[in-house]
């Protein structure tokens, strides 16, 4: 049996957030919870016509509160609010008119899951936009999305692989001092404990 899904919603439309909690709340799959108990919500889902700053005040209000995730159920999204919603945080987007039961429930697993929703229709130009983010920001100064650049990466790499850093200067024709200098970078920018914990973080995200 699937564990039931612990969520919060809230909407600046008390009628509209009445409605939504109420179906939901009919659902098996889903324990909808009150403000009072917001510690305990895994998903939260916001409702509201547009994402404008009193929405993203709401988000984040949600999020300093302690729910790991939100999910957005608008009734317009287009590619500027898919990009504004990523940089909010959010985890899931769903139009109003999309938004039945069964859509916004299959929706919540998925986002209590660690994945992210986003409308079909906009996949394509929401990768579009990475594309050029990564070619037109990130690529002239070195770095991937990761906030890791190429050399960073190969030293990480010989690190994995067991190398001290008279062997990763030797490897990569560097001085040790910038094999220090390299890994000092990382640890601090991404505020890693130390070497070890950077060659974690390079594995989790699947650069080395």
């Amino acid at each position: 049996m699937q564990r039931r899904i612990t969520t919060y919603v809230y909407s600046n439309d008390p009628v509209l957030q009445a409605g939504v909690a109420s179906q939901l709340g009919l659902r098996p799959e889903v324990i909808v919870v009150g403000e009072a108990a917001l510690d305990t919500a895994e998903v939260a889902v916001v409702v509201a016509d547009q994402l404008d700053d009193s929405v993203r005040r709401n988000l984040k209000a949600l999020q300093r509160n302690g729910v790991p995730r939100t999910m957005l159920v608008l009734g317009v999204i287009d590619d500027a609010v898919v990009v504004a919603a990523a940089e909010a945080g959010v985890s899931g987007l769903v139009r109003r008119g999309e938004a039945t039961a069964d859509t916004l429930t299959r929706h919540i697993r998925k986002v209590a899951d660690g994945c992210g929703v986003v409308p079909a229709d906009l996949v394509g130009s929401l990768l579009g936009q990475v594309g050029r983010l990564q070619r037109q920001v990130l690529a002239p100064r070195g770095l991937h999305f990761s906030g890791l650049t190429e050399r960073e990466i190969d030293v990480l790499r010989l690190v994995s692989e067991g190398y001290d850093t008279a062997a990763i200067a030797k490897q990569l024709c560097y001085s040790e001092r910038t094999v220090k200098n390299v890994l000092h970078e990382v640890t601090t920018r991404l505020q890693l404990r130390n070497r070890s914990h950077a060659v974690a973080y390079a594995l989790r995200e699947g650069l080395i």
